[in-house]
């Protein structure tokens, strides 16, 4: 290979790494003002209620993306995959967290979300059929200890039951994370999200009926902002950019991004809820994103 065309693969390369985790910060960026919203929406919104409109919305909207640039439909091989994507990122994380936010502030459960990339390369691995260097787990252990131990120094039964809808709610997305970044490279990024969307448009179409609101009229700006923005924002556009970076880069490597979700969110939490942000929720969430870059580095 001559010297003009090693130049021209290496910038090639520069240049998707770069787009890669450009996309990538973009998604994160979004996602981190999620459980904030979720926490505005969930005063006047009931979970389900919010879990299923938010799925239907951006449903609407991932539909008619496809319809007008008239992409290919999945093949009968892309349903279960699309369906396990659709339980983890369009039910799963939205219900769990939603239900998880009627008991613990946004600040405190942001701590969790610094798990998210462990979770995700846990389901890379076991997908990917990889094994881990014993390392791995160690970190994987510590930083789980590290959650646990915030968890419990909390107190109380309703906090425990929101520590405990969190960890499930990790647990789904990572898997959706994971299934939904294998996939979007044979269909791409959005394109992944919205069939999945449009997948679980019946289900979540009847559950939003039947959990209608019975007032209207009490219903706050806040809570509407904070539906739009779950709907719009975390539901679609987000993973528009996170799985095409994912695509792009890889899990392990875009994935790392995610270390910058809890400093973020805790910033949001702080400055749009004015929810205080304790120095234990701070060290728990640099240490665990310590224990998740250690075992990204020995997966």
């Amino acid at each position: 290979m001559n010297a003009s065309r090693r130049m021209v693969l290496a910038d090639a390369t520069g240049t998707s790494t770069a787009t890669a985790w450009g996309n990538g910060l973009a998604g994160i960026v979004i996602f981190s003002g999620s459980l904030p919203a979720t926490r505005l929406a969930v005063a006047d919104f009931s979970p389900i209620f919010l879990t299923s409109a938010r799925a239907v919305i951006a449903a609407l909207l991932g539909s008619a993306c496809l319809f007008a640039l008239r992409q290919n439909r999945p093949t009968r091989a892309d349903l279960l995959p699309l369906a396990i994507v659709a339980l983890g990122v369009v039910v799963g994380f939205p219900l769990l967290t939603a239900l998880a936010l009627q008991h613990i502030t946004a600040a405190h459960s942001v701590v969790f979300i610094g798990l998210m990339p462990l979770s995700t390369a846990i389901f890379g691995v076991l997908r990917g059929g990889e094994r881990p260097k014993p390392a791995f787990w160690l970190f994987s252990i510590t930083g789980a200890v590290t959650v646990a131990g915030f968890a419990f120094s909390r107190g109380g039964a309703g906090v425990l039951t929101g520590d405990l809808l969190m960890i499930a709610s990790i647990l789904l997305c990572g898997l959706g994370y994971a299934e939904g970044a294998t996939l979007s490279r044979r269909l791409g990024g959005w394109q992944v999200i919205s069939w999945a969307l449009v997948l679980a448009l019946p289900v979540m179409a009847g559950i939003a009926w039947f959990t209608l609101p019975s007032a209207w009229g009490g219903i706050g700006l806040p809570a509407w902002l904070g539906l739009g923005y779950v709907s719009v924002f975390s539901m679609l556009i987000g993973f528009v950019f996170w799985y095409r970076a994912l695509a792009l880069g890889g899990i392990a490597g875009v994935g790392q991004l995610q270390l910058l979700q809890p400093f973020l969110g805790l910033l949001l939490a702080a400055l749009l809820l004015h929810e205080a942000v304790a120095w234990t929720m701070v060290a728990s969430t640099l240490v665990v994103v310590l224990c998740v870059a250690g075992a990204k580095r020995f997966a």
